[in-house]
């Protein structure tokens, strides 16, 4: 037979109920029940006293608690995360001291215990950490690297998909733009990288996944033609690794934000769905702290540009051991006459540079940018294109 489970009201009143049949010993009582007579007196005393109100169990919660966070600070801890869902503990802390003073600020922990006391927080599912993969791009000063990516297409009240392109500072993380588009073409992107270049400068360069308008995998040094007007404007283009956005981790965790801050649930249109990132910028610039940058805002941190946007882009002067070839509409050079090499088509009507190493082998740049060789034991039949290489063959 099972032993049941009593609480500690029903094994008093059974003891008084014992005690008054005189059955029993006082001292056989309190041994039976496991308590020292001193316990059982108090017990038999307070029921004289006060009847079966007296058996009940008190709070052993001290009367005063002189270390309790005050209560307009719980308010305003339970204010700022009703406010920004998806903030931490730390930035919190942060915020507070812009209203109170910092001795009064309850540390990190007390503020997690608070927000949990109060059911706003929602327990997160471990994810798995991932070995870095390298190269990792870790500028150590404003400008000298910028990110680009298109957060994941979603669909918005009114059916239509937006495509919002963010541009960020990779040392600051100051996001310059979070604009939505209809689509990931290279117009529009270059419409919207224009204004951003003129209005805070431009990067030495420009980081990115192999996603278009960006990059290709099937291209020559991963280059499209958005690539080659940041290298005419005398930015390089960079890439992340193929199947590896963990080396563009900053930004992917800017895009969580941006997804939990506008995406959930998206506007009717793009006009309610830019005013709603426009909000998140402003929010993500100026008001919320980042732990990678001290607590500061990343407004706090970035520092314009010295590289102005140009009025027209220089033309390029070659070294004079480097003969012009110009790229045909199709994206290949006439090579000897009676050869074609295929290029890109993002090259074409532009002029590239042809540099003699000997032994039939030769060097292609555009401007001061490297992209593959030319190798005349390739050439086997005439009126036939062959690709330009990244390496010797």
């Amino acid at each position: 037979m099972p032993w049941k489970n009593t609480s500690a009201m029903d094994q008093k009143s059974e003891f008084i109920t014992l005690w008054e049949s005189n059955n029993y010993s006082f001292a056989a009582l309190c041994i039976a029940y496991g308590i020292s007579r001193t316990a059982g007196y108090n017990i038999v005393n307070k029921y004289k006293e006060f009847g079966p109100a007296g058996i009940v169990e008190s709070s052993r919660a001290p009367f005063s608690q002189p270390n309790r966070t005050p209560v307009k600070i719980e308010d305003a801890i339970i204010g700022l995360r009703k406010k920004h869902k998806n903030w931490g503990a730390r930035k919190f802390a942060t915020l507070l001291k812009l209203q109170f003073a910092e001795e009064v600020i309850p540390s990190v922990t007390t503020i997690n215990n608070i927000l949990g006391r109060n059911g706003l927080i929602e327990p997160r599912k471990r994810v798995k950490r991932v070995k870095p993969v390298y190269p990792i791009f870790n500028p150590i000063e404003c400008n000298e690297v910028w990110s680009a990516d298109f957060k994941g297409k979603f669909k918005m009240g009114n059916k239509k998909y937006c495509h919002p392109l963010t541009i960020a500072d990779s040392f600051s993380r100051f996001v310059f733009s979070s604009k939505g588009m209809y689509s990931e073409n290279y117009k529009t992107v270059r419409k919207e990288f224009t204004r951003v270049f003129k209005e805070f400068g431009m990067p030495h360069q420009i980081h990115t996944d192999n996603g278009s308008p960006f990059g290709s995998i099937r291209a020559i040094k991963r280059f499209t033609q958005l690539s080659y007007w940041f290298i005419d404007l005398g930015i390089m283009p960079v890439f992340s690794d193929p199947a590896h956005p963990e080396q563009n981790g900053r930004h992917e965790r800017m895009h969580r934000d941006l997804k939990a801050k506008c995406a959930m649930p998206p506007a009717h249109n793009l006009t309610g769905q830019q005013r709603s990132m426009n909000h998140f910028l402003n929010e993500y610039n100026t008001i919320r702290p980042h732990e990678a940058l001290d607590m500061k805002t990343p407004a706090r941190v970035h520092v314009r540009s010295r590289r102005p946007f140009p009025n027209k882009i220089e033309e390029f002067h070659y070294a004079d051991d480097i003969k012009l070839q110009y790229v045909t509409k199709n994206g290949a050079i006439r090579w000897k006459a009676y050869y074609w090499i295929y290029m890109a088509r993002a090259l074409a009507g532009k002029y590239v540079g042809i540099q003699e190493l000997g032994n039939g082998v030769w060097k292609v740049f555009y401007r001061n940018v490297f992209l593959g060789y030319i190798n005349n034991k390739l050439l086997k039949y005439r009126e036939k294109s062959i690709r330009l290489t990244d390496h010797i063959v």
